[in-house]
């Protein structure tokens, strides 16, 4: 119950402390600009969290070959092509996350 007592504090200690932000004003050149600006970060954020996701994807899958080939030698070969495949698959969607993101910043 404590800590989320102090993380309410925090949280609202935060706030109060942004509320002087909002008040200043602004012209329309620098809302644009800000605007703007905001546009990168998302984009930045929005691609890191997709390269996450798809670093994550490729690991469980290396994972996944490596302790199928450990346990079935045999079929090693197969398991290599599919690892492969899936991996094409799994960066295909970070580069397409990575097309999505210079579409939205043009936009």
């Amino acid at each position: 119950m404590r800590k989320i007592l102090m993380l309410l504090l925090a949280a609202l200690g935060v706030m109060m402390l942004a509320m002087p932000v909002f008040a200043q004003a602004q012209t329309a050149e620098a809302a644009a600009a800000s605007a703007i600006g905001y546009k990168y970060i998302a984009a930045g954020i929005g691609f890191a969290i997709a390269v996450f996701g798809g670093a994550i994807g490729q690991s469980r899958v290396a994972a996944a070959a490596c302790e199928g080939a450990a346990r079935n030698p045999g079929a090693s070969g197969k398991i290599q092509v599919m690892m492969i495949l899936g991996l094409a698959l799994i960066e295909s969607l970070v580069l397409f996350a990575l097309l999505v993101v210079f579409a939205g910043i043009k936009a």
